[in-house]
């Protein structure tokens, strides 16, 4: 009963989500990618909010239901049937609006075979973005392997208008590729020679203590556009894999005749989704590198990357089970584990899978003294809680069900801010084992 009328449900929100587009024919930006799409997301909205009335999609709700109710303006009620009830009846008197967004920032997910098809069913990008998905990307699981999870995406690029732009990852070999199947407008972004808007002098700002002490301040870089170059800074912003989300961002902008200069302004008040490489307060003045939202392969090579750079007495990974990558499970835990040496001085594995993290750095050279084991993300927070010192740096992070968040709950400074600063603090999401 309950499949027949999610069924149903869905069928009602795509045609009044139909209805709304056809009346106020909003232009759209559509984001795809295995690493970085609610980010580069929020960061398009930001610029292109400077400017225009934009909505984008609240937190990552990028699914069959996330799609239709970002574009009427609707959150979910979740397991609510009532709530649903009122949903479908707001649904329908969406068109009877007199303001609608000029433009909306749709961030459109993929799981399993089809789901790109089902998200362009009721929507016409003049714009997408493909940000990356690495050697093994997150979700791969339901598909043959990487290529057939690339093909998928790819869809997003065939399905763009003919006089619209698609804007790729240069330094990402699947993604780069796309572009032979692009009908408008190609731009590329990256660090490499081959891109449009092209990011160098990547570097971590830091700030001094009154005391002295070095402490994180943000990242800058400079941003290269047809023989211009213009200084960029983030504040609390972290991580090389942020000047990615930063360069789609000012590509999408200049097809609203943005200059990379405006864009860069705009980009100013841009500030990272609760669980994307947030850096927050720890217990014993130590801080916590919050990236706990969800985990892939490349995904946790950048978050390592951005714990490298941080200034610290002592770097300590916190690294849970990466779901999702079927057959490359072992293999990529592994990488990580390699990976993980020379860049954490403690590493604290959590999960049955994570394990093999643990195992691999140890036989890459890693002392086994520093080495440990959690269960669950909660006994990793309470082991965590007696392990650090003043002016460590934490990175925590792990795929969606393992509730990485639970760690940095029970070693931040101010657990009783977590329910604006950490990801996954809905009561649906609390109620969850």
């Amino acid at each position: 009963m309950k499949v027949f009328l999610k069924k149903i449900i869905i069928v009602l929100l795509r045609w009044e989500a139909r209805a709304v587009l056809q009346k106020f024919r909003p232009r759209i930006v559509a984001v795809t990618g295995s690493i970085g799409k609610s980010s580069t997301k929020e960061a398009i909205a930001c610029i292109l909010g400077s400017k225009y009335f934009v909505r984008q999609n609240p937190k990552s709700y990028n699914s069959e239901f996330g799609i239709p109710l970002t574009i009427l303006g609707l959150s979910t009620p979740w397991n609510s049937t009532g709530g649903w009830i009122m949903v479908l009846l707001r649904g329908f008197f969406a068109r009877f609006r007199k303001e609608y967004p000029h433009i909306l920032v749709l961030e459109a997910g993929v799981d399993r075979p089809g789901d790109m098809d089902t998200a362009l069913s009721f929507m016409e990008p003049q714009i997408s973005v493909v940000t990356a998905l690495g050697e093994i990307p997150v979700h791969v699981e339901f598909f043959p392997g990487p290529k057939e999870l690339a093909f998928e995406k790819s869809k997003l690029v065939r399905r763009t208008l003919a006089g619209g732009a698609v804007i790729l990852n240069a330094d990402d070999p699947m993604v780069y590729e796309m572009r032979r199947e692009a009908r408008g407008k190609i731009i590329t972004f990256g660090f490499g020679k081959e891109a449009d808007i092209r990011m160098s002098h990547y570097a971590l700002v830091t700030n001094q203590t009154g005391a002295g002490t070095e402490i994180p301040g943000g990242i800058r870089c400079k941003v290269d556009y047809q023989g211009s170059s213009v200084p960029l800074r983030m504040e609390s912003v972290y991580g090389k894999q942020q000047l990615y989300i930063a360069a789609a961002a000012i590509a999408v902008s200049i097809q609203f005749e943005f200059t990379v200069l405006t864009a860069v302004e705009a980009l100013v008040n841009y500030q990272p989704l609760a669980g994307r490489l947030r850096l927050l307060e720890g217990i014993k003045d130590s801080f916590i590198l919050d990236d706990t939202y969800n985990a892939s392969p490349t995904a946790m090579h950048a978050a390592l990357d951005a714990l490298r750079d941080m200034p610290a007495r002592r770097r300590i990974a916190v690294l849970g089970d990466m779901l999702e990558i079927g057959k490359f499970t072992i293999p990529a835990h592994q990488q990580i584990g390699e990976l993980a040496v020379g860049i954490a001085d403690i590493l604290i594995s959590v999960g049955p899978r994570a394990k093999f993290i643990g195992r691999q750095a140890h036989e890459s050279g890693m002392n086994e003294s520093v080495i440990h084991e959690c269960g669950n993300s909660r006994d990793a927070g309470v082991f965590g809680q007696s392990l650090l010192e003043p002016g460590d740096v934490v990175l925590v992070k792990g795929s969606q069900s393992m509730r990485m968040e639970r760690t940095v709950e029970e070693i931040m400074a101010h657990p009783e801010q977590a329910s604006e600063l950490l990801c996954r603090q809905e009561e649906y999401w609390k109620n969850k084992v």
